[in-house]
């Protein structure tokens, strides 16, 4: 569709909503309230130092080759760096779930997904400037948490200018689960004992989404005339709409313009407002 008036350009998105830390259904050995009313309360409290003595992490190889049980803390960041994914896709009949595969311009090169929200997460990694690198099912995790061996694989290990960040991917309506608050609160105890942040990440804003899903689209460079962009990164983007920025090269294709605009907003050169739908009205901004 074309864009000149205000007019929506895509019906589809989610904001990315990440649920922090907070002590729901966090084990009691982390100091969290385990459980709901009337449920078995986690028995066994075993310290965060126990914890990371436990802890050891096992990884596939790009020759499937798996290493495993290393020492969680000393395990070289550009080992799990250059992981592939831990687990290989399942599909049966009645299956619940969409896996699949995505190719990521942070990275070159396609990555898996799970599900649909898993795919929403990717897309947002691939979107976020600062984000370096993607690792999908990066490892399997293991710990001995109130006296049992407890296992779990995050979804992704996004490698970014902060540092590193492990995130899980959950629907909201099923972050309450005492089998899934257990889980994420020793795998969050475990992440920050290497000083690295831990994302649970669930249904974001869906006209953010959307708008994401719609930019991607221009997320691969090399497609894109290089005098044109040029043309306008040297031109004044900043405070024009993107109507604007469409006609700003008016002896070029304007089908071609209007592409290279998306591509510089998709790889952050400018931003603008992704909270409700695109349309020729959005003002363009410098990125930060």
């Amino acid at each position: 569709m074309p864009l000149t008036r205000a007019v929506p350009l895509f019906v589809y998105r989610t904001v990315p909503v990440v649920i922090n830390a907070d002590d729901r259904g966090m084990p009691a050995a982390f100091g969290g309230q385990s459980g709901r009313p009337g449920e078995r309360k986690a028995r066994g409290p075993v310290s965060t130092t126990d914890l990371a003595t436990s802890l050891q992490v096992s990884l596939r190889q790009a020759d499937e080759c798996v290493m495993e049980d290393l020492e969680w803390a000393s395990a070289p960041l550009d080992l799990l760096r250059h992981a592939h994914p831990w687990r290989t896709f399942r599909w049966y009949k009645g299956q619940q779930h969409y896996s699949g595969t995505y190719w990521a311009a942070t990275v070159r090169d396609h990555v898996i997904y799970e599900s649909r929200l898993e795919l929403a997460r990717l897309l947002f990694a691939d979107f976020t400037p600062n984000i370096r690198h993607v690792v999908a099912q990066p490892f399997l995790l293991k710990a001995v948490v109130e006296g049992k061996l407890r296992r779990h694989i995050p979804d992704y290990l996004l490698l970014t200018d902060d540092g590193p960040v492990v995130v899980d991917v959950k629907p909201r309506h099923r972050l309450e689960r005492p089998k899934v608050a257990f889980t994420f609160a020793w795998t969050r105890a475990a992440v920050a004992s290497r000083g690295w942040r831990y994302e649970v990440w669930s249904e974001p804003d869906p006209h953010e989404l959307e708008n994401v899903r719609f930019l991607a689209g221009y997320r691969r460079a090399w497609l894109f005339d290089r005098d044109i962009l040029d043309g306008l990164r040297a031109g004044e983007l900043e405070g024009r709409s993107l109507g604007e920025a469409f006609g700003l090269l008016p002896h070029c294709p304007r089908p071609l313009v209007k592409s290279a605009v998306l591509h510089l907003l998709w790889s952050g050169h400018v931003t603008t407002d992704l909270d409700r739908p695109l349309s020729s009205g959005h003002v363009l901004r410098r990125a930060a």
